[in-house]
């Protein structure tokens, strides 16, 4: 895959988006599914998220709730993932719908351009 981005000594592509104004998100992690209030930016391409906990995710429209049949996502770590469809690929989804796993937390998303 040809990319434009820096790669480090092991030929791995360093992520090298810039962080979206306004693009800062949290979402307090319950025993009830939630979403993002304001949908994500038509201009992002990426989101970085960051649990305090473990918790379920799933990215979708205005309607997305996350269930324990969605992607685990664990604690303590920090990830990118694509939002954008992509050329003939549908539409960029701009809500995440989380789900704790068992204790309240944290999520953390950031909009990267």
């Amino acid at each position: 895959m040809t990319t434009l981005l820096p790669k480090d000594a092991d030929n791995n592509v360093i992520p090298a988006l810039r962080l979206a104004d306004g693009g800062a998100h949290s979402l307090a992690t319950s025993a009830n599914a939630i979403r993002n209030i304001t949908p994500f930016d038509d201009t992002t391409k990426i989101i970085s998220l960051y649990a305090t906990v473990p918790v379920y995710i799933k990215l979708g429209d205005g309607t997305v709730t996350a269930t324990t049949s969605d992607h685990y996502f664990p604690a303590n770590t920090y990830y990118d993932i694509a939002i954008s469809g992509g050329a003939g690929k549908g539409p960029q989804d701009a809500y995440l719908s989380v789900l704790r796993v068992s204790d309240d937390g944290t999520l953390y998303i950031s909009e990267k351009e």
